[in-house]
C-alpha cells in the first residue's frame, strides 16, 4: 500500500472495522483509488470487496452500514452466484459525502479467483489488499490496469453505431416536430451519451493507441478530446427552445459525421455517406414539415424521392461532400 492510501483515514477506519468483524475474512480496495492513472478527488468512491463467511446476514440487514456513519441513500444488488458461491453489492451514499460501494463475496470466491490465470475486470482495474486473515488471496495476480480499455471496433460494430445514431435521430426530429420537449430531450441526450460518445471515445483511443480508460458516461471527454471537437460538443447542449434544439440536432449530426469519417478512415472502413445523406435529408424534411400536415404529405415525399431516384445522381455523395 502506498503512503497516500496508508495515510487515508477512511482506509484506516475500514481496516480497523474489518479486523474487528469476525465474519470479515478479507478486504480489498479496488477501482480508481488504486489505479496509478485515475483522477481522484474528495468525492471519489471507496470501492471495497469484503470476503465474508456468509453474505446472507449482511444482505438481510443494513444496520452494519451505519458503522461508517448515517447513510443517505443506497442501492442493493440482488444476490447472484460467482464461482458457485453467493455475492451481492451495496452502493452506499453517506450523508457526510462519503461514498463506499461494498461488494460482498462469500469467502470461498477469493481463492478461486486467485487460482484463475487472469483477473476479473473488477480487480484488474487496480486493487490493494487491505486485510487477509486466512491468506485467501495467496497467489492473486497483480493488476494489468487494462480493464475497461476498449478494443478497436470491427467494421460491423462501426457501421451499426452509425445506423443506430441516425435511427434514434429520427425520433428526436419527430418529437421536436410535435413540440414534445421532454421526449425529444430524452432521446437527444441518449444519442449524445450513447452513439456520439462512443464515436468520440473511439477517436480518442485511436490517437492514444487504444491505451486509455475513457471513463463512465463520457466524463473524461473534456480532458482528452481535441479542443475543436469539445467546442462543437458543447454547442449541442442547449435550453428548452424549439428552434435552438433543431439547430443543436443538426450540429450533433455534423459532429458525428466528421468524427465518424475520421474514425472510419483510421480503421480502414468506408463511412456510409449515402445513409448519412438520406437520413439528414429526412431530418430536414421533418423540420420543415407543416405542423398540420396529413397523409398527403407522405405521398408527396414518396413521389419526390421516386423522381429523384429516376433522375440518378451520385449515391455516394453526402453532406460532407458539399
Amino acid at each position: 500500500m502506498d503512503d497516500k492510501l496508508s495515510a487515508d483515514p477512511i482506509i484506516q477506519r475500514l481496516i480497523r472495522w474489518g479486523t474487528e468483524q469476525p465474519a470479515v475474512r478479507a478486504m480489498i480496495l479496488t477501482s480508481s483509488l488504486t489505479s496509478p492513472t485515475a483522477s481522484v478527488d474528495l468525492l471519489s468512491d471507496y470501492d471495497v470487496i469484503l470476503a465474508v463467511d456468509d453474505v446472507r446476514p449482511f444482505y438481510q440487514s443494513r444496520a452494519w452500514l451505519s458503522d461508517f456513519g448515517p447513510f443517505l441513500v443506497l442501492y442493493r444488488d440482488p444476490l447472484q452466484l460467482s464461482h458457485g458461491l453467493e455475492r451481492f453489492a451495496y452502493i452506499t451514499q453517506y450523508e457526510n459525502g462519503l461514498k463506499i460501494d461494498f461488494t460482498l463475496w462469500t469467502a470461498g470466491i477469493l481463492p478461486r479467483v486467485a487460482a484463475e490465470p487472469t483477473l476479473p475486470d473488477e480487480l484488474d482495474v487496480g486493487y490493494v489488499l487491505l486485510l487477509d486473515k486466512d491468506n485467501l488471496a495467496q497467489g492473486l495476480k497483480p493488476p494489468s490496469y487494462r480493464a475497461h480499455i476498449p478494443e478497436p471496433p470491427g467494421k460491423e460494430a462501426y457501421l451499426e453505431e452509425i445506423e443506430l445514431f441516425f435511427h434514434e435521430a429520427t425520433y428526436v426530429a419527430k418529437y421536436l416536430w410535435r413540440d414534445d420537449l421532454v421526449a425529444a430531450k430524452h432521446i437527444f441526450d441518449s444519442i449524445k451519451v450513447g452513439n456520439l460518445r462512443q464515436m468520440l471515445e473511439w477517436s480518442i483511443e485511436i490517437d492514444r493507441d487504444w491505451s486509455l480508460k475513457p471513463g463512465a458516461y463520457g466524463r473524461y471527454l473534456k480532458r482528452y478530446l481535441r479542443p475543436d471537437l469539445w467546442i462543437q460538443l458543447e454547442a449541442t447542449y442547449v435550453g428548452p427552445g424549439l428552434e435552438e434544439n433543431w439547430r443543436a440536432l443538426f450540429k450533433t449530426v455534423d459532429l458525428f459525421r466528421a468524427v465518424g469519417q475520421e474514425v472510419g478512415a483510421s480503421l480502414g472502413y468506408v463511412y456510409p455517406a449515402d445513409l448519412d445523406r438520406r437520413a439528414t435529408a429526412y431530418l430536414e424534411w421533418v423540420r420543415d414539415l407543416d405542423p398540420g400536415a396529413g397523409p398527403l404529405a407522405l405521398e408527396r415525399r414518396a413521389l419526390a424521392l421516386a423522381q429523384a431516384n429516376r433522375g440518378g445522381g451520385d449515391d455516394q455523395a453526402g453532406p460532407s461532400a458539399d
